[in-house]
């Protein structure tokens, strides 16, 4: 029986078993982006137990930097250090993947030192968004694709391109936040055109590596991204060439007040999207027993089970059942 502790080959890896860290923000980096020491030995204490680490949150770009101290993937300056990072994390067995972003509209313009950029400029009440013409797309779209050529330099077998949480994939994939009425809005699979064209250039860069993408698959709003976007969505990824989906939340974010206090809120999302695929889906939401982690993967809802806050808390969560 296929259970936490069991291990799972996707293309040229193999990961231990299928605890999962997912990416966590620390503010260990430093102003400018560069990995510290303080952050190896964060990602090294946790790296014992789980098969598979996925870094946090790495901008792409200056102009989609969300924090101050936001890990950076956008210069080539920034190798080395990701590089000791990786080999940090490989050195306890566990398989380190990277995950790379840009923040869209949610970037604080006295942070980036200019206006915010995102699929269309209205939605943000009380905020001065600029709406992306089609160069600056590309402009990003090339971002996206030179990040993901460090990450493979760096020494990273896996990179997760972050489409959840409300930033700019996420901003273009749902209706809520897409407005446009060219090429890249005002249908399903407008909305999803630019997010899936970020997918292949990345995919075309990395060749081999294992590519893995955070999808957003719910508002909780009847008019946002729904679950059957989800599946839809899921499917398009699929035939890009993405070899794990990550389901987490959309526009409301990784831990929606009215689910704090409840376990897996995110699975049943995963749960679904995993039926419409033929790859491995990963399920998320404020997990903290191993044993309800272990079950499932034993009833074959979910094939990785992420857990973070418990993992903050504690580096050697689920060490009994997985040693």
């Amino acid at each position: 029986m296929t259970d936490l502790r069991s291990n799972l080959r996707v293309k040229n890896i193999t990961l231990r078993n299928r605890l999962v860290m997912p990416p966590m923000t620390t503010n260990k980096a430093t102003h400018d982006g560069e990995v510290t020491k303080d952050l190896i030995k964060h990602y090294n204490e946790r790296a014992k137990y789980p098969g598979m680490i996925i870094v946090e949150h790495s901008y792409v770009d200056p102009g989609g930097k969300l924090s101050v101290k936001q890990l950076g993937i956008h210069d080539d300056d920034k190798i080395p250090g990701l590089r000791k990072l990786s080999e940090s994390i490989y050195e306890k067995g566990c398989i380190p993947c990277i995950q790379i972003t840009h923040s869209g509209g949610a970037c604080d313009p006295e942070i980036i030192g200019k206006t915010p950029v995102s699929s269309s400029s209205d939605w943000y009440a009380g905020k001065d968004v600029k709406s992306l013409n089609i160069e600056e797309m590309q402009d990003i779209k090339e971002c996206f694709r030179d990040a993901a050529r460090r990450a493979k330099d760096a020494g990273f077998p896996a990179v997760e391109v972050h489409g959840a949480h409300g930033f700019l994939l996420n901003q273009f994939a749902s209706p809520l936040t897409n407005r446009r009425d060219d090429d890249y809005g005002g249908t399903r699979d407008k909305i999803l055109k630019f997010p899936l064209e970020v997918v292949e250039s990345v995919k075309n860069e990395i060749g081999e590596m294992v590519l893995m993408y955070r999808m957003g698959a719910c508002d909780e709003r009847e008019d946002g991204f729904s679950l059957e976007h989800a599946k839809y969505f899921g499917k398009k990824l699929e035939n890009a060439g993405v070899d794990i989906i990550d389901v987490s939340g959309g526009l409301c974010g990784s831990r929606p007040e009215r689910y704090q206090g409840e376990q897996g809120y995110y699975v049943p999302y995963a749960e679904e999207v995993k039926k419409s695929v033929n790859l491995p889906v990963i399920g998320v939401g404020g997990i903290i027993e191993p044993e309800f982690a272990d079950s499932l993967v034993r009833e074959e809802r979910v094939d990785l089970v992420a857990v973070g806050r418990a993992m903050l808390k504690d580096p050697e969560w689920g060490s009994e059942l997985l040693r």
